[in-house]
Order: C-alpha cells, then sequence, then structure tokens
C-alpha cells in the first residue's frame, strides 16, 4: 500500500509538472524539437566521418547510431523525470528539503521527482528514432526500453550519489557535475577506441561503460547475461543512492525557509 501511494504522489508530481511546462506550449515543443536537432547534427559528424574510416573501435554506422540512441535515451529518462537529482546539492547547501521533509512519503523519491526538464523528452524521441534506424524489431524495441530506463537509472543514481556529498563536503555539486558531465561524454564515443586504464575507469569510477556500453553489447550480441548484469548493476547504484542520501541527511540543517511545494 505505501508503494502504491508513493507511485501515486510520483504521477500526480509528473501530471502537474508537465501541466505546468505546457503554459507555454510553444516554448514546449521548440525545446524538444531543437534537442532532436541537435542530436541528429551531432550523428550527421559521424555519417561524414564514415566516409574516411569503415569502422571506429569496432563499431559501424548501425552500431554508433545504436550508440548514440543509448546515449540520448539515458540522459532523457534522467532529465525528463528525475531532474532534480542534478540539483540536490543546491537543496541541501542552502537548507531547501524543509518542503520535502514534512511529507509522509519518501524523501529521496519525492525531491527527484518534483521537477522536469521537458525538452529531454526530445532526447528520448530521438532514441527511439535511433533504434528504429539500427533495427525494427519488436525484441530489440522492449530491449532498448528496458536499458535505456535502467540507464536513465543509473545515471540519475550517480547524480543523487555524487550531489549528497554535500551533506559532509562544500562545493560538493562540483564533483557532481564533473561526474555527470564525465558520462554523458564518454557515452557518445565507442568503449573501443579506450583501452588499459581508461577503460577501466569508463567501467568503475565513471560508469558509463556500466549504463551505456554493456547495453549496446547486450542487443548488439543478443547476450541476456550482460543484460542481467546491467540490472543488477541498476539496483545496486539506487540502493547505495538511498544509502548515501539517509545517512547524510542525518547531518542536514534546515534554512528554516518558509516555502511550500505547489
Amino acid at each position: 500500500m505505501a508503494a502504491k501511494n508513493q507511485i501515486k504522489v510520483v504521477l500526480m508530481s509528473y501530471k502537474y509538472s508537465f501541466m505546468r511546462e505546457m503554459l507555454n506550449k510553444t516554448s514546449f515543443i521548440s525545446g524538444i524539437v531543437f534537442m532532436m536537432l541537435n542530436n541528429a547534427c551531432m550523428v550527421g559528424q559521424w555519417i561524414v566521418l564514415f566516409t574516411l574510416k569503415a569502422d571506429f573501435g569496432g563499431y559501424g554506422f548501425r552500431e554508433i547510431i545504436l550508440l548514440w540512441g543509448f546515449a540520448a535515451g539515458t540522459y532523457g529518462v534522467a532529465h525528463a523525470f528525475f531532474a532534480q537529482a542534478f540539483h540536490l546539492s543546491d537543496l541541501i547547501v542552502n537548507g531547501k528539503l524543509d518542503a520535502y521533509l514534512v511529507q509522509p512519503k519518501n524523501i529521496l523519491i519525492s525531491v527527484i521527482t518534483s521537477a522536469i526538464i521537458p525538452h529531454a523528452l526530445g532526447d528520448i524521441i530521438f532514441a527511439y528514432v535511433a533504434c528504429f534506424i539500427y533495427s525494427f524489431n519488436i525484441k530489440v524495441f522492449l530491449l532498448f526500453t528496458l536499458l535505456i530506463i535502467t540507464g536513465g537509472l543509473i545515471l540519475t543514481s550517480l547524480a543523487a550519489i555524487l550531489n549528497s556529498l554535500s551533506f559532509w563536503l562544500k562545493n560538493s555539486d562540483i564533483i557532481a557535475d564533473t561526474g555527470v558531465s564525465a558520462v554523458i561524454f564518454f557515452a557518445t564515443y565507442p568503449d573501443g577506441i579506450f583501452h588499459g586504464l581508461t577503460k577501466w575507469i569508463l567501467f568503475t569510477i565513471i560508469p558509463v561503460g556500466i549504463a551505456n556500453y554493456i547495453p549496446v553489447r547486450s542487443i548488439i550480441n543478443c547476450d541476456y547475461s550482460l543484460i542481467l548484469f546491467n540490472i543488477l548493476a541498476c539496483i545496486l547504484f539506487i540502493a547505495f543512492a538511498f544509502i548515501i542520501f539517509y545517512r547524510g541527511l542525518k547531518r542536514y540543517a534546515s534554512g528554516n525557509l518558509m516555502s511550500a511545494r505547489v
């Protein structure tokens, strides 16, 4: 029953967030369209590169399109539905969590779902276009959907973990921004071009390998063991995010702000 009520609260939060954003429909739609065009322009650069070389790091053009689909999809899921996880540090440092502490719901979930970035929907749409270019196949579609969700949750969890360091460290938002930006940056490059220590870092400290490279490989090779590994890694990241946040919450100092969520 508690989980059911939490889901209802989250869905209601999404509903009113989208309603607020759609008050200006022109801005809402143009933001989505321009995000799709931005991704398309970046893929256009790869089209030029493939006229010079047949593959990059073992990736052909279809594989690069799939990689970009995952990069856009994980970013889109994380920012369209869990945008506040990327600004959690500001809420902690400036004592703005008060409005969430008085609610009889899970605090971390309530915080990270309290805001959306509408143009991130353009990334999700682009991701599915890329998926269909790679393969117009129902199995690929379902696996792709599952894996951009897990990838988005891993990226969200990483943002929550790094931003939660603000409970202990000053200016940890710099660490969080750097970590998240690194994942987004490397997600658009094939893992085959990285070697040695760099590749090890991309699969551990910067989990772009888990969030993006493994899903790409699992679909290309139809490897269900990699899919299972991705799901388990996602669960671990989520659990770690909750542990870090709630341990840090014990150190939280209220900002005594007279505010309420609307």
